[in-house]
């Protein structure tokens, strides 16, 4: 079998981000399925109160698996321009170090979880009724990090490689087996939240386990020799120096969906069910733009390891406009069609009519979403690891400040006089519009950051150029 790598480096560039982005987008959006499903199924067959158990795990469990995933990214970054620049050896060698990092980090990071659970959330004031639940849930995903982190490896480095579509077909062979296991488990075994999160483990060990298997036996730059096994530190370093900016980037927002969810559950166990609600909508709306960003990446890295910078900002400004058609027909899908969406996730009308107003908020500040993400994937593809430190910090003060201010969770004591921050018409629905608000500000400053680095390291080197359209 022939490999499947795609050498973006020449021809269209439209033609080459869409060859690489469409198997990605089915496979993200079949991954989000996981967590999608666990929460269709539970809130249907148990309740509101279990879904919100599951719901109010999110930002702990991105937390912990942006930890990894950040390395790991990084890894895969540096494959891509090592690959576009040609070097073969040292793309083995980065698969090899990167597998490393990948195996150490997501188990020492998953053991400190596993115990420091309960903990967080407590400190995130979950509310009692759905504490234990969320607890066990939580619990499980960090058993489940190195299976996760697994998938993950493989399939950033076949991506890097311009292989999309391998990782796809693993990835919905998982998606069909957790939705079998979680009805057996939830439906027939009566397991609740712990069958969704055992069918989520199985699924994830399955799909990892997979796609390794695979990798090394059909595609040629896995296929390792002894020397390609070998411990290099500087690629090592190398791969850290851009993971662990990536790290923080993920963690830092991770640690501001925290802060949210702090303030969200504070409304109770009802605001936090269409909190999960509109979070498991918009996960799929994500989908598009976090595949366009991840191909961009691909795209950006092979080419500016090959010196073709003119190709990088072709690159950008055709995902930008293929950005705003998807935002402009998601829009009306979202005013409209929000009562019908919701209800696919959960029975209760209060929760339903909830999420229906939410996902109006939140749907006219998609444009910005669409931005960060398509910035993101040129400046990470091109190594700026700054930019990911910043971009973090933007986000982490707009989650912490932003719905405190405008939801009134909190008093202030001022000469003897006390002051509700937020206002009557906000309220719970401050934390939708200071998602939006966040999403504005985090995604200008990504474009600020690219026209900064557009005009000064991209003119420092000399580029190669080329006919944009072959």
């Amino acid at each position: 079998m022939r490999d499947k790598t795609l050498n973006m480096t020449t021809g269209n560039p439209i033609k080459l981000l869409l060859m690489f982005a469409i198997p990605m987008m089915i496979g993200n959006i079949f991954q989000q399925f996981y967590n999608i499903i666990d929460s269709m199924v539970v809130g249907k067959l148990v309740g509101a109160d279990a879904l919100a158990a599951i719901g109010s795990t999110g930002s702990v469990t991105f937390l912990f698996f942006a930890l990894c995933n950040g390395i790991g990214s990084g890894g895969g970054i540096i494959t891509s321009q090592y690959f576009g620049s040609g070097e073969t050896d040292k793309v083995k060698r980065c698969i090899s170090n990167t597998a490393y990092i990948m195996i150490i980090f997501p188990f020492i990071v998953g053991t400190l979880a596993f115990f420091m659970a309960k903990s967080i959330l407590v400190f995130l004031e979950t509310p009692e009724n759905i504490l234990a639940d969320a607890t066990l849930y939580t619990k499980m995903m960090c058993v489940g990090l190195v299976f996760v982190s697994v998938y993950n490896y493989v399939s950033s480095m076949l991506r890097a490689l311009g292989d999309s579509k391998t990782p796809l077909y693993f990835l919905i062979f998982s998606c069909i087996l957790n939705t079998v296991l979680d009805i057996a488990f939830v439906k027939y075994l009566n397991l609740s939240v712990m069958g969704a999160g055992l069918a989520t483990l199985i699924s994830q060990f399955v799909s990892g386990a997979l796609c390794l298997a695979y990798a090394f036996k059909y595609n040629s730059y896995f296929k390792l020799t002894k020397e390609d096994l070998k411990v290099d530190y500087k690629v090592i370093m190398k791969s850290v120096k851009l993971g662990v900016p990536l790290s923080l980037q993920f963690s830092m927002i991770a640690v501001s969906c925290m802060a949210l969810q702090r303030v969200v559950n504070s409304f109770g166990s009802v605001v936090v069910a269409a909190f999960t609600t509109t979070s498991r909508i918009e996960q799929v709306i994500h989908q598009p733009y976090q595949t366009l960003g991840a191909s961009l990446s691909t795209f950006s890295g092979q080419n500016y390891g090959a010196k073709k910078y003119d190709r990088v900002m072709e690159g950008y400004h055709k995902s930008m406009i293929m950005m705003a058609g998807f935002t402009i027909a998601m829009i009306p899908v979202m005013q409209i069609c929000g009562k019908t969406i919701s209800g696919f996730f959960i029975n209760d009308p209060d929760v339903i009519n909830m999420s229906a107003e939410a996902l109006k908020i939140s749907s006219w500040f998609y444009i910005f979403l669409g931005v960060i993400y398509v910035v993101r994937g040129v400046l990470n593809g091109v190594g700026d690891a700054f930019f990911a430190f910043l971009n973090g910090i933007v986000e982490v003060l707009g989650r912490v400040i932003v719905p405190v201010f405008i939801t009134g969770f909190v008093t202030i004591n001022l000469f003897n006089h006390q002051f509700t921050t937020g206002t009557e018409f906000f309220g719970f629905w401050g934390i939708w519009w200071s998602v939006g608000i966040v999403w504005f500000f985090s995604g200008f400053t990504a474009w600020l950051r690219l026209i900064y680095y557009r005009h000064s390291k991209f003119k420092t080197e000399k580029p190669k150029t080329e006919n944009l359209e072959n």
